[in-house]
């Protein structure tokens, strides 16, 4: 039996952005570099925590009454599974030779019983507006993509889940006339309609490529693909 290939949410976010670079990944193991978000990380999981109290007690997290939306936190034996960045919830597919998954940040549940999905972000900016962040930056879109490919995880898990999701965006305030050590944030709750039909389909492609010996050529688009060339070119003048 052929070994399914293992891939997550980055992964497919790699091939639509740069198919070569998805491929250095991996079969090569070869990354661009990065840096590690750790206050993103602290502020997600004291999210999370908070979230969590309201899931113990089942009732509506403040922000669900302030902003109408008629859902508590979803309580499950496995919320924790689902958002572990080592494990996540997962779907395999032996047709297509896959096992594809991805860690949510928080998952709520309308009195319907569909699910929502949330992903929590923290940024800095003196003016936060998303509408002109998601017309300007492709990141922004890729979030959208990421709640899409959660969203299509969860209905292959046999879960009922809403078209919409949700944003849950920390905007820190860096104008404070005294720091005190504490970090203070504006929140935004940004609703996103979306649509997970295209989810399918970018896999199984992905999952093509990566079984091939084909090696694409550099994206005119990719920001380290780009890097390279004109590294490779300085050193060759």
């Amino acid at each position: 039996m052929i070994a399914l290939i293992k891939l997550s949410r980055s992964t497919v976010e790699k091939y639509i952005n740069c198919p070569r670079c998805c491929v250095l990944d991996k079969k090569y193991k070869i990354k661009p570099p990065s840096l590690p978000f750790t206050l993103n990380i602290a502020v997600d999981n004291l999210c999370k925590n908070e979230f969590d109290h309201y899931r113990e007690i089942q009732e509506p997290h403040p922000l669900f009454i302030e902003n109408k939306i008629d859902a508590i936190p979803f309580k499950h034996k496995d919320i924790d599974l689902w958002r572990s960045n080592f494990k996540g919830i997962r779907y395999k597919s032996i047709e297509h030779n896959f096992d594809f998954g991805g860690a949510v940040d928080d998952v709520w549940q309308k009195k319907n019983g569909e699910l929502i999905i949330a992903d929590v972000k923290a940024t800095s900016r003196n003016n936060f507006d998303w509408n002109q962040t998601f017309n300007k930056y492709d990141y922004a879109k890729a979030y959208k993509r990421q709640l899409e490919m959660y969203q299509w995880l969860f209905r292959k898990n046999g879960f009922k889940v809403a078209d919409e999701a949700y944003l849950l965006y920390f905007n820190g305030k860096k104008n404070e006339r005294f720091f005190n050590n504490k970090l203070h944030f504006d929140t935004h709750l940004i609703k996103l309609n979306c649509s997970a039909s295209w989810v399918e389909g970018k896999v199984i492609e992905t999952v093509r490529l990566l079984q091939s010996n084909q090696f694409p050529k550099p994206s005119t688009n990719c920001e380290y693909c780009n890097y390279l060339k004109k590294r490779w070119q300085l050193q060759n003048n």
